[in-house]
């Protein structure tokens, strides 16, 4: 088997059905790959699961009684895959004609290579960041406070990267990344102690500690249209994602990065929630987002 193709889906059976129906098209019947696709559904209420058994019968379908985290659910079927490379991929996304392909080639090239990524792109078609470098508490307010805009420093500068060659980099978007069995099986799978959110980033820490590489393939490219689970419940999520930025930082540095983080994070929000809870008063369009900051920011203690 060459390749194993994990989706874990929730509540997102639109979604789904065009993700697997892209790779249908694009993998499991339009290369020379052998693949299977595994589908792990986290309790999903809106009919998700049955959609899979009645009309993409050919991919393997994981049904949980609950709604067990994004790591966890991978980790279920990553327990079960049988190919030399594994393909995590969000239910949101669309594959394009030889993306894969192109991947598992450039894979096949570079044994060094624990990782790669796809160019990924957003719905009408523009560029959608897709690698980062490992975030560390300083690098978090500096992307908070939009000083990469005077010096890039907690992200890459993607938009005049060039398209014909691959590049190095340190953290792989999860919506699309393509993993070497052989360097799973080295540092371990998903630490399913993070329950949505920086799993990916914990794991290609993990890979680049271990001496593996991780590659972002611009001439391989996949929509990924974003947010399709968390947007059902944006202020939980909000806070889910620093609450797991935290316990990166407390695995890796102690409560002492945490603790640096929780202040970084107070002095970045706290302005934030103030100006858009102020300009709420004449925008009501923007209580939503005053309140997620205002969430985050009651939250910040117990991260």
């Amino acid at each position: 088997m060459d390749l194993s193709i994990i989706i874990v889906n929730w509540n997102t059976r639109e979604f789904l059905s065009q993700c697997l129906r892209s790779v249908d098209k694009t993998v499991c019947t339009g290369t020379h790959l052998r693949v299977e696709t595994i589908v792990v559904d986290n309790a999903s209420a809106d009919g998700s699961a049955q959609t899979v058994r009645e009309q993409f019968a050919w991919s393997r379908l994981i049904e949980n009684a609950e709604n067990v985290g994004f790591a966890r659910a991978n980790n279920q079927a990553l327990q079960q895959s049988r190919a030399r490379y594994v393909l995590l991929l969000n239910s949101d996304t669309e594959v394009y004609p030889g993306a894969v392909e192109a991947m598992v080639s450039f894979m096949d090239e570079h044994p060094e290579a624990a990782g790669c990524g796809p160019r990924l792109l957003n719905a009408d078609g523009s560029l959608q960041p897709s690698c980062h470098p490992v975030l560390t508490p300083g690098r978090e307010f500096w992307r908070l406070m939009f000083l990469d805009r005077i010096w890039r420093r907690a992200t890459y500068d993607q938009k005049h990267w060039d398209l014909s060659k691959p590049r190095r980099v340190e953290v792989i978007k999860g919506a699309c990344l393509l993993l070497r069995r052989a360097a799973l099986d080295q540092v371990g799978l998903l630490d399913a102690q993070y329950y949505m959110y920086t799993e990916e980033m914990d794991l290609c820490y993990r890979l680049l500690r271990a001496g593996w590489e991780l590659w972002w393939v611009p001439w391989a490219e996949v929509t990924h249209y974003g947010e399709a689970s968390t947007r059902q419940a944006a202020e939980e999520m909000y806070v889910q994602l620093y609450r797991s930025k935290a316990q990166f930082h407390r695995k890796y540095g102690g409560e002492r990065e945490v603790r640096r983080f929780r202040r970084l994070l107070g002095l970045a929000y706290a302005p934030r929630w103030a100006l858009v809870a102020l300009g709420s008063l004449a925008a009501p369009s923007l209580a939503a987002r005053a309140r997620i900051y205002r969430s985050l920011l009651r939250a910040r203690a117990a991260l």
